[in-house]
């Protein structure tokens, strides 16, 4: 009964998801949709857009509520900050009050150690990860500012509470996007207007192909005699965070899977106490 309590509080909500065209952004999308919200989907990559947007219509028409919300999607290059402050007149009207801001869009480039990491995938990921997220927030904030209401929830990471070697620029924007979300927790604290950090340890999605430059192979050796999160077990808690009442905020969640323990402290085999 809890559950359905909770999706009726994100029924005809308007909820805006970066990096939605895979991994825990198109689970999220889905999630949001079978709870009656309406979404704004927001990736680099159209067809991929494409899909989620058919998974999350279905979801509507399947979700607890029975009140289907509509799904649009816009092409956004969160290393664009033309594109960025030109997003919101990109969405149709109907759908411009944003309840919540998802700020899912992140990657990582490689396992290099400082001297040879590549200069231009350092860009990337700094102006992916910090710059963009900045940018759009500010513009989130100002309209959540004129409403009293809204939710700013951004996606955060292990790598963002315990920097470690091989991952120094990943490890640094991800402890400024923890040093924002903390700000941005306490300039708002005077409004009604709520600020989530939820950091995922390790989850397999295609984040370590795309850390691996497309290696499959290696990308699967991270997860070996481990389970890891899914992307729907991140999916679940940004969910769940905004689904609450409007007054209680969920500031900062850490989700590990149950064979990690930090950054660099996991189990690998049957979880049996070490025997």
């Amino acid at each position: 009964m809890a559950g359905v309590f909770s999706a009726q509080r994100l029924a005809g909500k308007t909820v805006l998801v970066t990096g939605a065209s895979g991994g825990i952004g198109a689970a999220t999308a889905i999630l949001f949709a079978r709870a009656g919200a309406s979404l704004i989907l927001t990736a680099r990559r159209q067809a991929q857009l494409d899909e989620v947007k058919r998974a999350a219509e279905q979801a509507n028409k399947e979700g607890a509520t029975g009140k289907g919300g509509k799904v649009v999607t816009l092409t956004l290059d969160m290393q664009d900050r033309k594109q960025i402050k030109g997003l919101l007149d990109r969405i149709p009207e109907e759908l411009r009050e944003v309840d919540v801001l998802v700020n899912n869009a992140g990657l990582v480039y490689g396992r290099e150690q400082v001297g040879d990491i590549d200069e231009d995938e350092i860009d990337t990921m700094i102006n992916t990860n910090v710059v963009g997220l900045i940018s759009l927030t500010q513009i989130f904030v100002k309209e959540f500012k004129k409403r009293n209401r809204g939710h700013v929830i951004n996606l955060g990471s292990i790598a963002g509470i315990e920097p470690y070697a091989g991952g120094s620029i990943y490890c640094a924007t991800k402890h400024a996007v923890h040093a924002f979300n903390g700000s941005l927790l306490r300039e708002l604290v005077g409004w009604n207007i709520r600020v989530t950090c939820i950091a995922p340890g390790m989850v397999e999605t295609n984040f370590s192909i795309t850390r691996f430059r497309g290696d499959e192979d290696a990308a699967k050796k991270v997860y070996e005699g481990i389970t890891p999160l899914s992307a729907n077990d991140i999916a679940e808690e940004i969910v769940w965070a905004a689904s609450r009442p409007e007054h209680v905020n969920i500031a900062d969640v850490l989700v590990f899977p149950s064979a990690q323990a930090s950054a660099i402290i996991n189990h690998r085999g049957p979880q049996n106490g070490g025997k």
